[in-house]
């Protein structure tokens, strides 16, 4: 049998199609804009998702058999506030993970209803990207469309959704959203009230494995599929990029170094970091996970390639940094380029280049980039290692993965061994082995993940490189509180 992962990502949707030994037989993309209405906000018409799938599926079977598919999974970018009216029409521009708007409804819920309540409620405190927050700015600034909701989504629900016709949503992905009880695994009636909306309004919650519904007859005619085939809830992205990549049950760690970078701590236990600087979130194998995210990891190398070098030559570039200066670069750089989450959460901070000097060169500074990112991810395994969980070994996923030189950056500045999964399509691997999950072909998704993820090498860290960073990362704790209070006078 055949199974479609869907990766709906920020800037494109990934399908792949993958049999039932775990083998990806073809892969397509496709592209859809993202809109910056203003400086820090962030959204994206969920039309553009739906038309990149539904024209993508046919691409990505063109050549195989349509009746051997049995299900589809999807992977899918996190707390993007979707909103439906009474006949399920998109209400407004989905409002992104990345999106800074909300800063003074996070100061709300923090400040005034409070992180110790916000923490029992949900077991997390509120970050801009989170959804609860977008609910209320929308309530407060958009009060009309806010009247017309009738159905809370996420962004790979909306997908799920035009499938299958179900409104549904599952945990992982849930647990983002400030809404959901992590602990019970139910929607949490005091933080619906705080946001001024019903269960009613909220979809049905599924396991990541569980079917959310077949195709309906439509959209199945319409792609050419069986209505047979299953679709199940799916996950978050980084949780179905840690299912990808194995990472499930006890003690897992996976790095994903995409747009956004993640430490994803799998644990067969709930548990909550009493700083909440880590999330605390259900995974996509029916556990539990603490992850730190950071807003701009591999965007911040896009942005300094394309914007500012105005190159898409990202190996030629990496090619002209001297193996020698790893760990001696002068220059240092500030990651916070849409603000920042784990474990700062400041939507004020900026990024920043700091220590140029007239010798300053080019290399210096896409270097500098590299190293900023590497060491902002250390920001939250430092706070994992704070709560006594022992990082030794890391699972590396995502776009910068592919580069040798940041890899052996990120392996000497966290100093732990990374293994690098056979497979490069996290999210989507993850949300085809969910799917089969769903079908009955593996029983559980810590065996579908046993039997078919491979690694393939291990980087290594170098104990005297590892040494000259460690240096380097002392320097560079010391700068965001220097110029916390800078950034939030530059941001009124």
């Amino acid at each position: 049998m055949l199974y479609i992962g869907i990766d709906l990502g920020t800037s494109a949707v990934k399908l792949l199609l993958m049999d039932g030994e775990g083998t990806i037989q073809n892969v397509v993309s496709g592209a859809y804009p993202l809109e910056f209405p203003r400086p820090g906000w962030s959204q994206q018409d969920p039309e553009d998702w739906k038309r990149a799938v539904l024209e993508g599926i046919p691409r990505l079977l063109q050549g195989f058999d349509p009746a051997q598919v049995a299900g589809i999974g999807a992977g899918g970018q996190m707390h993007g506030l979707v909103v439906l009216d009474g006949e399920d029409r998109v209400i407004r521009p989905a409002i992104l993970w990345n999106d800074g708007r909300t800063a003074g409804q996070v100061d709300y819920l923090n400040e005034t209803v409070g992180r110790e309540k916000l923490s029992r409620y949900t077991a997390n405190i509120a970050f801009a990207g989170f959804t609860a927050p977008k609910l209320l700015w929308m309530r407060e600034n958009e009060p009309e469309l806010f009247a017309r909701i009738r159905k809370i989504m996420l962004p790979k629900d909306y997908i799920n959704y035009i499938l299958t016709g179900v409104h549904c949503t599952d945990y992982s992905d849930a647990s983002g959203t400030l809404l959901l009880d992590v602990a019970r695994k139910r929607w949490s009636r005091e933080m619906l009230d705080l946001c001024g909306v019903t269960e009613e309004q909220m979809p049905r919650l599924l396991e990541s494995w569980e079917p959310a519904g077949c195709l309906k007859p439509e959209i199945a005619g319409l792609l050419g599929l069986p209505e047979t085939v299953k679709v199940c809830a799916g996950a978050g992205d980084n949780a179905a990029a840690a299912v990808g990549t194995g990472t499930v049950g006890e003690g897992g760690c996976n790095i994903s170094l995409g747009t956004s970078g993640t430490v994803f701590i799998s644990s067969g236990r709930f548990g909550v970091d009493p700083r909440n600087a880590l999330h605390a979130f259900a995974h996509a194998d029916g556990n539990y996970h603490l992850m730190g995210c950071m807003l701009s990891a591999a965007s911040c190398n896009k942005w300094l390639m394309e914007d500012i070098l105005r190159t898409g030559d990202y190996a030629g570039e990496q090619a002209g940094i001297d193996p020698g200066r790893l760990g001696r670069n002068h220059v240092y750089f500030l990651p916070y380029l849409m603000g920042e989450r784990s474990p700062i959460n400041d939507t004020n901070a900026r990024g920043a280049f700091l220590g140029l000097t007239m010798d300053t060169s080019r290399a210096d500074m896409l270097q500098a980039v590299l190293e900023g990112v590497a060491f902002a991810i250390r920001d939250s395994l430092e706070v994992a290692r704070s709560l006594g969980i022992d990082i030794r070994r890391s699972k590396l996923c995502g776009g910068g993965a592919r580069s040798g030189l940041w890899r052996t950056i990120l392996a000497n500045v966290l100093n732990i061994r990374l293994d690098i999964p056979a497979s490069e399509q996290g999210p989507g691997m993850g949300g085809a082995m969910l799917a089969m999950v769903g079908c009955g072909a593996y029983p559980t998704v810590g065996a579908a993940c046993e039997k078919l993820v491979r690694t393939a090498g291990t980087v290594e860290p170098d104990p005297a490189l590892a040494a000259l960073y460690e240096e380097r990362y002392r320097t560079f704790r010391k700068f965001y509180p220097a110029l916390k209070d800078v950034f939030a006078g530059m941001n009124g």
